[in-house]
């Protein structure tokens, strides 16, 4: 098996996904895999806002990677590249929803005014304080990955296609085949359901945020009832 060349990987992430999609044609391992790298993440964040499973997310990934290079010769450039794996990876995860259940009508959910939406309670976070600052950080995203995955699905793939990936309106539009306009009203309520989901959370863990409890109280108290002369000194 013939080593890869660092500088040539390197090389192909500054090329165009025309380039690469040309030099995949010719069975370029190293083309195949500065695709992958190039739109891994954009097109897991799409296919996890709608199964709501790590797991299932990076097989759907895989899958779309398998159907796509095998159609690579059909991609004629008429849209992106991006746009074209995202929608492919869109409908395979779309496709396995509703396989699991009955679907719900786009019509049905954009309809729904937003006080008449109830977002699914999720599991309150950890009560403790915790002082490391990374602890702290990987329990926020936790905390927000379940808020967003208790939106209802349409808002919730607009809202991480639009606010966690990025995408703009017009994107976000053209890969869900909607009108902008919707796309605005389903970020909007998306907005409004989150906010007021992760303020009822936030609101129950500030109760018990920065506490002064057991050895940090107990170890004040002896220190000012020291001084106060009550207590001998720590060294007697």
């Amino acid at each position: 098996m013939q080593a890869r060349d660092p500088n040539k990987i390197k090389d192909l992430h500054a090329q165009t996904d025309a380039e690469l999609v040309r030099l995949a044609l010719q069975n370029d391992e190293a083309a195949f895999r500065a695709i992958m790298q190039r739109h891994n993440r954009r097109l897991y964040r799409c296919a996890r806002s709608i199964v709501r499973d790590d797991a299932e997310a990076e097989d759907i990934v895989q899958e779309t990677y398998v159907d796509a290079f095998g159609k690579l010769a059909s991609f004629r450039g008429e849209s992106s590249l991006a746009t074209w794996l995202t929608r492919m990876a869109l409908n395979e995860a779309l496709g396995r929803v509703r396989r699991r259940r009955v679907t719900v009508e786009l019509s049905v959910l954009d309809a729904v005014e937003p006080s008449k939406v109830r977002v699914v309670p999720f599991p309150l976070v950890a009560t403790h304080f915790d002082p490391e600052r990374i602890a702290a950080q990987r329990e926020m995203r936790r905390l927000i990955e379940r808020a967003i995955d208790d939106l209802p699905e349409l808002f919730r793939v607009v809202f991480v296609m639009r606010d966690v990936e990025g995408m703009s309106i017009e994107e976000t539009a053209a890969y869900l085949d909607v009108r902008p306009a919707t796309v605005k009203t389903r970020l909007h309520r998306a907005r409004r359901l989150l906010r007021r989901a992760l303020d009822a959370q936030l609101a129950t863990a500030l109760v018990d945020a920065f506490p002064f409890a057991g050895t940090h109280c107990a170890r004040m108290t002896d220190a000012v009832l020291h001084r106060l002369g009550f207590l001998p000194s720590p060294a007697a």
